[in-house]
């Protein structure tokens, strides 16, 4: 079996049309049991990232209606690519795509996802959809894209028109979906084409912890990831790229050396390096132990948020979040010309409106880290802007917020 695997996934007709017949059956399957089951109005179904893990705003979402006295009578459903490393209290634990999460999927009244979904999923007129996303664009989405003819998607090997279709086809199913921000607001309407009345301008939920985490509780982190309580923290978080994708997943290749920063910043400093989730292979370099923490597996990346001083990122959307807690952030885009012309293109401009410096060399990188309280002045009046447009509707209580629409609405 294992040799049948390899041989499917090297070859890419093979695994065509093996994805087509995993899906058909997935499809078969599900609207077996969509039209046969009724719905529950008392269950509630989760999902982060297609069953990554216990992350984003559905856990978000998920701690605010357990512990709410209002939900008590509810049921909780939670879908996991890996059952062994996933096991949540206080609901019933399914693995993502099984015959159990189908059956769920059509019994529960309550969808909360964070990403696009298969397009063969049918929703019924009773059930309703929250889509939370997973971030505030910097990179251009869905119909949003600019791209040449005949271009395709290395990831989803999709043509353009295949890919936005894909898009709207989830999107029209959405009851809701929250936005951060009036920014997002715009921009998901327009790469999605969104209904109106579907946006919820509440702020994401798993940014209240940002809002209301103590310093009691970045201690407790900091021994659960053993950070050295006496050094700074440099999280460093890039995503991945468009074209560097195989059988597997996406692949990044480690462009700093962390050999470097150590000789610069090691009496000061230690990094968490958390890749983006979609990565898969995280450690293609050697890290320096006791300088280096590997963070690739974090679930849940506000953890690192909430215990770093500085966040070093490219084209990922974790600025948006990071700048509810209005610390500096460097903008490490190496490869800018090339992402910006070739492969997504940026929403903002980013030049004028990011809260840090872009720097294209690792060398001016660590000289702004050793001078990070200039630079921290230097950006402070475009820090307090981007927080008035991006984040002051993170004020900590998102999550009651966006429960109170979903569910004042349907009672």
């Amino acid at each position: 079996m294992d040799k049948l695997k390899h041989v499917i996934a090297k070859n890419r007709l093979l695994r065509k049309i093996a994805i087509t017949l995993l899906k058909t059956f997935r499809s078969f399957t599900y609207n077996i049991l969509f039209r046969i089951l009724p719905v529950n109005d008392k269950l509630v179904l989760f999902c982060s990232h297609k069953g990554q893990g216990f992350s984003c705003n559905p856990k978000a979402l998920y701690n605010e209606m357990r512990y709410d006295e209002r939900y008590k009578d509810f049921t909780f459903v939670w879908a996991f690519n890996n059952l062994k490393k996933n096991r949540i209290e206080g609901a019933i634990n399914v693995k993502y795509n099984s015959l159990q999460y189908f059956y769920y999927l059509a019994t529960s009244k309550y969808w909360f996802f964070n990403a696009k979904m298969p397009v063969y999923y049918r929703k019924k007129s009773n059930q309703i959809y929250l889509q939370t996303w997973h971030g505030t664009p910097l990179k251009r989405l869905a119909a949003d894209i600019e791209v040449g003819d005949n271009t395709t998607f290395y990831r989803s090997e999709m043509s353009w028109e295949d890919m936005v279709n894909s898009y709207v086809k989830d999107s029209q199913k959405y009851d809701h979906m929250i936005s951060a921000n009036a920014f997002s607001s715009q921009a998901f309407t327009s790469a999605f084409r969104l209904k109106p009345g579907v946006i919820i301008e509440t702020g994401y939920p798993r940014n209240d912890i940002l809002v209301n985490g103590s310093k009691e509780y970045v201690e407790e982190l900091k021994e659960k990831y053993n950070i050295p309580k006496n050094k700074k923290v440099i999280l460093y978080a890039p995503t991945w790229r468009d074209n560097t994708y195989d059988t597997k997943g996406y692949v990044f290749e480690l462009k700093v050396d962390f050999n470097k920063w150590y000789e610069a910043l090691g009496e000061e400093y230690v990094v968490v390096y958390k890749p983006h989730y979609l990565i898969y292979n995280t450690k293609n370099k050697e890290l320096p132990p006791n300088f280096v923490y590997d963070a690739s597996h974090c679930q849940d990346i506000n953890d690192l948020y909430l215990m770093s001083d500085i966040l070093v990122t490219d084209y990922s959307s974790v600025f948006f979040d990071y700048g509810v807690l209005r610390r500096p952030v460097l903008f490490y885009m190496y490869d800018l010309e090339e992402y910006r012309d070739h492969l997504r293109g940026f929403y903002l401009d980013i030049y004028k409106e990011l809260p840090g410096p872009i720097l294209e060399k690792e060398e001016e990188l660590l000289d702004q880290i050793v001078h990070i309280e200039q630079v921290q002045e230097e950006y402070d009046n475009r820090m307090n802007t981007f927080y008035q447009n991006y984040c002051q509707w993170n004020d900590g209580k998102s999550s009651k917020k966006v429960l109170d629409i979903v569910f004042r609405q349907d009672r």
